[in-house]
């Protein structure tokens, strides 16, 4: 009987991927925080606002949800995100 042996890793190409370019500064910026619905991350997200804009002098805080966290983002709330924000953080918490 022959042996037939698998690999469980991963050998997908995914490709070069390049990230979005770094703000020079914080300061007046409006940024969006998304909230990918799980338990406490409300406080998270509290802590990361109060910190934007108290010792990065963020001008506006844009808070969203998504419906889930297992779903992705509508493209209306990312097309949203996308227009009205200098930078997105999209955060969880337990």
């Amino acid at each position: 009987m022959d042996q037939v042996f698998l690999d469980p890793t991963d050998h997908v190409d995914r490709g070069q991927k390049s990230f979005a370019p770094r703000l020079d500064t914080l300061v007046g910026t409006t940024i969006g925080l998304l909230d990918i619905n799980k338990a406490k991350g409300v406080h998270f997200l509290d802590r990361i606002e109060e910190v934007l804009k108290g010792q990065y002098g963020v001008k506006e805080v844009l808070r969203r949800k998504k419906v889930s966290a297992g779903k992705l983002a509508s493209p209306q709330l990312r097309q949203e995100l996308s227009e009205k924000c200098d930078a997105v953080i999209e955060a969880l918490s337990d």
